[in-house]
């Protein structure tokens, strides 16, 4: 009778040698990746993680700056009282107004360059992009202290440029007057981004044109489509992934104005240029209470995070250029 030769089996191994070996896998693997992006998370956690977590703590507290300090924690009257505060209201108004006008008038003056500059040659664009790109990188001190220069009633640019058009001469950011309700001072200030600072919407308006199909032009011009047409029913439809960028980004920063307030205007005249980011400085750093800024500040985050979730719901397109 044959008997049946089986080769013997393995012996399970011990949980401590299969996690052993996971381990040596993850070394050879990921060690050093994890290495390499230590020190950037290092440096984030201590200048971004800790700060946010301990404000979000703080705001719940009372806290000032005081000898005899101690912690006093007030749940949630923080938040209601930002939104029962007036100077609040205002500066919330003050830079909903702002945003929309500079953002719109950022996407259509920035497209409105590129379509221009989209038909030039090669050089020519080059010498566009860099002329309107470049001074986009002036920091924000600076220009604000040109426009102050300009803006000066007695001495000013532009008081003497009207002049010469036989207008009277204006107080421009020192103006206490309102027109609907909206403050000629804020007015004055968003001629400063309105005028300047589009350079990157071009550059990316310039960029998603050039990936358009000129399959889609060359249609339209056996249809005799007008210059105008191809614009309103093939260009500007197909950038709205471009339009959505620039509309988010310029939200997110004209909601966090503060160098222009803080140089030329300090809120005034009569909280007429009063934002949401130089309101937050003023109750943190001249009333000292630290609490009530931190409230207003995660309220602030907590707009622009809702604000840019509801154009990216109503603007989003499948198509990209």
């Amino acid at each position: 009778m044959a008997r049946t030769l089986t080769s013997p089996t393995s012996a399970p191994r011990s949980a401590r040698a299969v996690w052993l070996e996971r381990l040596d896998d993850f070394r050879r693997e990921y060690l050093w990746a994890y290495v390499f992006i230590a020190p950037v998370m290092i440096l984030l956690t201590i200048f971004l993680f800790y700060p946010l977590v301990h404000a979000f703590i703080i705001s719940f507290q009372n806290l000032t700056i005081a000898k005899d300090q101690t912690v006093q924690w007030v749940g949630f009257r923080n938040y209601a009282d930002v939104f029962s505060d007036p100077v609040w209201r205002r500066a919330l108004v003050n830079t909903a107004i702002y945003s929309v006008v500079t953002v719109v008038m950022s996407v259509v003056i920035s497209l409105g360059l590129a379509w221009l500059i989209f038909p030039l040659n090669n050089a020519s664009q080059s010498f566009f992009k860099a002329a309107y790109y470049l001074p986009s990188h002036i920091g924000g001190i600076m220009v604000a202290l040109v426009w102050y220069w300009m803006f000066d009633p007695s001495s000013g640019l532009l008081n003497y440029l009207i002049g010469l058009l036989g207008f009277a001469p204006s107080y421009w950011i020192k103006d206490p007057n309102t027109t609907l309700g909206v403050s000629h001072a804020l007015g004055a200030m968003m001629l400063i981004p309105i005028l300047g600072g589009h350079g990157g919407g071009v550059i990316l308006y310039l960029a998603a044109m050039g990936n358009i199909p000129k399959t889609l032009y060359e249609a339209a011009d056996i249809d005799a489509a007008s210059a105008w047409s191809k614009l309103r029913r093939i260009t500007w439809p197909l950038l709205r992934p471009t339009t959505l960028y620039v509309v988010i980004t310029g939200t997110i920063a004209s909601f966090q104005v503060f160098e222009l307030v803080y140089l030329l205007t300090r809120g005034g005249p009569n909280l007429g240029t009063m934002t949401l980011v130089y309101q937050i400085y003023v109750v943190a750093f001249e009333r000292y209470s630290f609490g009530l800024a931190s409230a207003q500040a995660f309220i602030l985050g907590a707009v622009i995070v809702i604000l840019s979730l509801v154009q990216f719901r109503f603007m989003s397109y499948d198509v990209e250029y």
